[in-house]
C-alpha cells in the first residue's frame, strides 16, 4: 500500500470520527504501520478534520530523532503497542464521549443492544489510578493490557479508548459500536 493512500485512509476515517466528536481539535492520535520500525503519526499540532502531509510524521522505533519532539504526545504508547502486538496496523486513541462518560462509574461495558453485544461484546473498564504520572506508565500499562487480554479496545476511566486493528475502516467501526453501546445504555439508566 502506498504512503498517498494511507494518508487518504487516515484523512477519511479522521474526518469521520472528528464529525462524530471522538477526536477533537489537537486532541486524540491516529496511526499507521509502515515497516516492523516504523509508523506514521499526526503531529501534535494536527486538526483532525484537516488531515493532511504536513499533519503527519514517520518515526522510527530504532532512532529518535527531532520527529518524536514535534509528534504526538501518545507516540510512546504507539510505538509500545506496535512493539508489543505484532498484528496491530493501526492504532487510535479517541475520546468517545458516551464511552468516556459511562467508564467514570462502572467497571465494565456490557453491550446491550445486538450490534454491540455481537460485534464487539463486553469491555472492561481500565482504572489508571492516579493521572499524574500516567503518561510515564501508559505506554506499558496498555499495551501490557493488551497483551494480556487479547481484546483490541482499551476503554480507560477518566481518559478515553485506545484501540488497535489490521483494517482502519473496521476500527473506526468497532469505536462506533462502542460508543452507540454506551450511549443506549445511559439513556436506558436515566429512562
Amino acid at each position: 500500500m502506498t504512503s498517498k493512500h494511507l494518508l487518504e485512509e487516515i484523512q477519511s476515517v479522521s474526518l469521520s470520527m472528528f464529525r462524530k466528536n471522538f477526536l477533537g481539535v489537537y486532541h486524540g492520535s491516529i496511526s499507521v504501520r509502515t515497516s516492523p520500525s516504523a509508523f506514521l503519526i499526526n503531529k501534535k499540532e494536527a486538526i483532525f478534520d484537516e488531515i493532511n502531509q504536513n499533519s503527519m510524521i514517520q518515526l522510527d522505533v530504532e532512532k529518535r530523532d527531532y520527529r518524536w519532539n514535534i509528534s504526538s504526545m501518545d507516540s510512546a504508547i504507539h510505538e509500545q503497542i506496535y512493539q508489543e502486538m505484532p498484528q496491530a496496523k493501526y492504532i487510535c486513541y479517541t475520546m468517545p464521549p458516551y464511552a468516556t462518560a459511562y467508564a467514570l462509574n462502572h467497571a465494565k461495558l456490557s453491550p446491550r443492544d445486538y450490534f454491540g453485544d455481537l460485534k464487539i461484546g463486553e469491555i472492561p473498564v481500565y482504572d489508571p489510578g492516579h493521572f499524574h504520572d500516567w503518561y510515564d506508565r501508559a505506554p506499558y500499562e496498555v499495551s501490557g493490557f493488551f497483551k494480556e487480554s487479547q481484546c483490541h479496545m482499551m476503554l480507560i476511566k477518566g481518559f478515553g479508548l485506545f484501540t488497535y486493528d489490521r483494517d482502519i475502516i473496521g476500527m473506526a467501526k468497532k469505536i462506533a459500536l462502542l460508543e452507540n453501546s454506551a450511549r443506549l445504555l445511559m439513556l436506558d439508566a436515566s429512562a
